[in-house]
């Protein structure tokens, strides 16, 4: 399909959702709002593919973001009208009956769409024969093979790359729906299709995904969930992102003018920082290396990343399994006054002792929250919380069972007693398997009407990448008078949960806070200033390009977000946690 209306040596991509619930003005905001060249939108995580497979389990017809549908129902005749490509992976398990939908959706509006739509992800019909011909699905965290344990997979489905959605394109798709690709794709495919480049053309491509990890989580780019919040001039009608690609993998991050938000160094740096592991960035199509770019304030809501590195990928793809792991429950108590402590153990044994012990269920947890001050000004100054959270196969003995014995002590445990909310039925704990499968096994298959292309998805390659990584000119950390304060106050964090792990990642403004950085916050110190990850394995990863540190800990999300018991099962408040504990340090760098 012609390129008109665009640059050839610069590609305007916009995205316009973080998740599946995110704005859903966004998308005719980012149309109407200036010139673009493609539009995305990531809707898929590890929990949405659970959400998803339920409603699918209901109605096989289902199984889709649904709300898409209403977004390109604003923008369809828009986009057709601009040239505007559309690409997403909001098809989520099932990418054709969408593609059916948006069919209908361009005959209400009286429009002539190419629509393609792209499966081979879903691997679920396929598990026995792909073990039957050698793959493991071995658990990556916990190393159990997935037949070696009692696992029901109800969903299964392999992160693909890009390149079918860059043949979709080739073909002149105007709307190029996918399933399980990796998050970035979306945005790295245009970028490969519109500047013809190959499938080696290493740095590149890792540019393009890196420009993708940054803008596929919507407003968090631009100044969403961002830690200096005094430096976001306006949280009112937050701009989301936009990359301006160029043909050699550089990319420009902006968003429309009159817009709230910010575009800065610190902004992509916590999006970068977002949900990885080591600097080495594994997508299906390249890996990308973090520990390689620049980034640059160009001027106002405009930063420039330029020097990015790529290395062929690997030759496995990533494969969420989604298993049944029972029905979870939880229900939090409200303790008042004095002797909370011995309040909290009286009402768990109380409990307890009236299920027939905790050895009834399958996993038991029990969390006492101690958010009371031991003078109060108010009522809720003097309330601490017990969260107690029960997961078992059999639904009714997690569920009302469990709920009513709590409803039953009301009026015969401890004085001021009270709960946070109705009793409830609970849910489905689903447990996150995350595992590789071969990538010789996974065919993208590319569906345009009647048509049918296929890509492999494993990428062939004859010479070695050998990736140099430039040395970064940092001082020695300084020295002089120290003052005590909240880690906060120099240091910004982002967050958030992998499977069953969660990542930290830890950043200063200027070169001489990282130098203290560096040398003060081991993995030792990060548990001695958070006590309560101390029983976790722990990684620590130094990225002085971006003057960061990114720790990942494994296991702290035990078998993943459906199935967490934790009060925040997605890591989201892990940074703030450690931002709010006070340190020493040089008053050189309280800036």
């Amino acid at each position: 399909m012609s390129k008109k209306n665009m640059s050839a040596n610069k590609l305007i991509i916009a995205n316009c959702s973080g998740f599946y619930g995110d704005r859903l003005s966004a998308a005719k905001e980012m149309v109407m709002g200036g010139p673009i060249d493609v539009l995305t939108g990531d809707y898929l995580a590890e929990l949405t593919m659970a959400i998803l497979q339920q409603k699918k389990k209901k109605d096989t017809e289902l199984g889709y973001v649904s709300t898409f549908l209403t977004q390109m129902e604003e923008v369809m005749g828009q986009c057709l009208k601009k040239n505007i490509r559309v690409v997403c992976n909001a098809g989520g398990l099932n990418p054709a009956s969408m593609a059916k939908a948006l069919k209908k959706v361009a005959d209400k509006l009286g429009l002539i769409v190419n629509i393609a739509y792209i499966d081979g992800d879903d691997l679920m019909l396929r598990l026995k024969d792909l073990q039957d011909q050698g793959e493991k699905f071995q658990h990556l965290d916990n190393g159990i093979l997935l037949a070696d344990s009692d696992a029901v997979p109800i969903s299964a489905n392999a992160y693909m790359g890009g390149w079918g959605i860059v043949k979709a394109l080739e073909e002149g798709a105007n709307i190029v729906v996918c399933g399980r690709v990796a998050d970035a794709a979306v945005v790295a495919a245009p970028a490969a299709w519109h500047f013809n480049w190959s499938k080696d053309d290493w740095d590149c491509i890792a540019g393009a995904y890196a420009a993708g990890h940054i803008i596929e989580c919507g407003t968090q780019a631009t100044g969403g969930n961002y830690s200096f919040i005094d430096e976001v001039p306006s949280y009112k009608n937050m701009g989301f992102p936009i990359a301006e690609i160029f043909e050699d993998g550089s990319f420009t991050i902006t968003k429309h003018p009159d817009t709230g938000g910010l575009v800065s160094v610190g902004t992509v740096t916590a999006q970068l920082l977002y949900e990885i592991n080591a600097p080495s960035y594994l997508t299906p199509d390249v890996i990308v290396r973090f520990d390689t770019l620049t980034l640059t304030q160009e001027c106002q809501d405009r930063v420039k990343a330029s020097g990015i590195k790529g290395e062929p990928p690997t030759k496995t793809s990533k494969v969420c399994i989604n298993t049944l792991g029972g029905h979870k429950n939880s229900m939090t108590i409200i303790l008042t006054g004095l002797d909370i402590k011995k309040k909290a153990d009286m009402v768990t044994e109380q409990l307890f002792e009236s299920l027939g012990g905790r050895d009834q269920f399958k996993v038991t947890d029990v969390q006492l929250i101690r958010s009371d001050k031991s003078d109060p000004m108010t009522n809720d100054e003097a309330c601490a919380y017990l969260r107690i959270s029960v997961i078992d196969p059999d639904a009714e003995k997690a569920g009302r069972f469990f709920s009513s014995k709590i409803i039953e002590m009301a009026l015969a445990s401890i004085p001021g007693f009270n709960i946070t909310g109705p009793p409830s039925y609970g849910a489905p704990a689903i447990i996150h398997w995350p595992c590789l499968v071969s990538a010789k096994y996974i065919i993208q298959q590319v569906n345009m009407d009647t048509e049918i292309f296929f890509e492999d998805a494993l990428i062939e390659f004859d010479t070695p990448v050998s990736v140099k990584v430039p040395k970064v000119s940092i001082p020695d950390p300084p020295g002089g008078k120290r003052v005590k304060a909240p880690i906060g106050r120099v240091f910004a964090t982002r967050s958030g949960d992998k499977g069953g792990n969660a990542n930290l990642g830890i950043w200063g403004r200027t070169p001489a806070a990282y130098a203290f950085l560096n040398k003060f916050l081991t993995v030792q110190k990060l548990t001695e200033l958070l006590p309560d990850i101390t029983n976790f394995e722990i990684d620590r990863y130094e990225m002085p390009n971006l003057l960061a540190i990114n720790f990942y800990i494994h296991g702290i999300l035990g078998d993943g977000v459906a199935a967490s018991v934790r009060s925040d099962p997605q890591a989201k408040t892990l940074g703030e946690y450690l931002r709010k504990k006070i340190i020493e340090m040089p008053m050189e760098i309280m800036i």
